[in-house]
């Protein structure tokens, strides 16, 4: 960073942890043995979602032991199948170079580790310090040798004060004219970090004594006209979201849809401050459907330090104080700051006209 903050000692910490973790993550991504199992809930989990959780809980334990954890694996599969933990902790050894903490070496140490970030909270608005993570954000995608991403958050009382991610195969240099997708790769990869007030930086994977200093990114989302609204969001692959409304909120707006299209939550957050996007809209199917604090926290900030500005479909701020689930929030609304309350009428105007006013809080 080159501006000083009072969180660069948090920043640090995250950044080894992170890096850590995309290590362990590529180290899985080439090899044949991916240790894929689904879980209760038919998502797909992986050994890189553990290792990673594993690693990142320690060192960020370690350093600030009195803050809260949260993140989205539990061990229970973990205490059932022996050979997964085996290949976690045989993960874990292989890629310790000394950068990270990394201690688990046990079945009891891994498990415990793991678990200390699998309750509920702490995240409400009087809970001090929160540090929330997302191991592997975009599983399927990772599975597949696609876009994937690591997320790090810091909040204290609920608020996003700190954000690193980690995309290990997304390109630093965005090509604004050609859409990005999950096969869009490149090994180079890249680190986003912001820290509030600060703005957002683009830093390198796994820097070398070559590699340039972290770079300030503009703030591309100050002065936007609706004209060039370019859309990120995930098109035909994930139930939750209403495609067809999507689309027709994109192209009431004059943006091509679906353009920009990723899996995982937080690398289309990563497109949106990277200049790739600078809107995206969800609607879940449901108003009873929640996301979920690990694909987003943090992620948004990157978002906003460059102009941008996120609520959710009924115009609220988002709310990081109510735990695991964004219980007080229905789906999302991401513009520049100057046009968002456009979008955000063209988001409501759609729902009204076709028929959805039950999805309107």
């Amino acid at each position: 960073m080159t501006t000083e903050s009072l969180y660069d000692a948090e920043l640090a910490v995250a950044l080894t942890a992170i890096r850590a973790a995309a290590k362990i993550s590529r180290a899985v991504l080439d090899s044949s043995n991916k240790g894929a199992l689904l879980k209760a809930d038919l998502t797909p989990v992986t050994v890189a979602d553990y290792a990673v959780q594993a690693v990142l809980t320690d060192t960020l334990h370690s350093a600030f032991p009195l803050d809260g954890l949260v993140g989205e694996e539990s061990s229970g599969d973990l205490h059932s199948n022996p050979a997964l933990v085996d290949h976690v902790l045989s993960l874990i050894k292989e890629c310790d170079d000394g950068s990270a903490k990394q201690a688990p070496s046990t079945p009891e140490s891994l498990c415990s580790l793991i678990d200390l970030c699998s309750a509920s909270t702490p995240t409400g608005p009087d809970s001090g310090r929160a540090w929330i993570f997302d191991p592997i954000d975009g599983t399927a995608t990772f599975l597949r040798g696609e876009q994937y991403a690591i997320n790090v958050a810091l909040l204290i009382d609920g608020q996003q004060i700190l954000s690193a991610v980690a995309c290990p195969l997304l390109s630093p240099t965005v090509t604004p004219t050609a859409p990005l997708t999950n096969t869009t790769l490149s090994r180079t990869g890249c680190i986003l970090t912001a820290i509030r007030g600060h703005g957002t930086f683009l830093h390198p994977l796994l820097p070398t004594s070559s590699s340039p200093p972290p770079i300030l990114l503009p703030r591309h989302c100050d002065a936007v006209p609706l004209s060039s609204l370019r859309s990120v969001t995930s098109y035909n692959t994930l139930p939750s979201g209403l495609d067809p409304l999507h689309a027709q909120i994109t192209r009431s707006l004059g943006a091509a849809f679906p353009d920009n299209d990723l899996l995982g939550w937080i690398p289309r957050w990563t497109a949106l401050a990277l200049g790739q996007a600078n809107m995206t809209v969800w609607i879940y199917r449901s108003r009873t459907r929640h996301a979920k604090i690990w694909d987003h926290a943090g992620a948004m900030l990157l978002f906003e330090e460059v102009g941008g500005m996120v609520t959710d479909v009924d115009g609220r701020p988002i709310d990081l104080s109510r735990g695991r689930l964004l219980e007080g929030n229905f789906g999302f609304v991401a513009a520049p700051r100057g046009v968002h309350h456009l979008v955000l009428r063209a988001v409501r105007e759609t729902l009204r006209k076709e028929g959805r006013g039950d999805l309107l809080g």
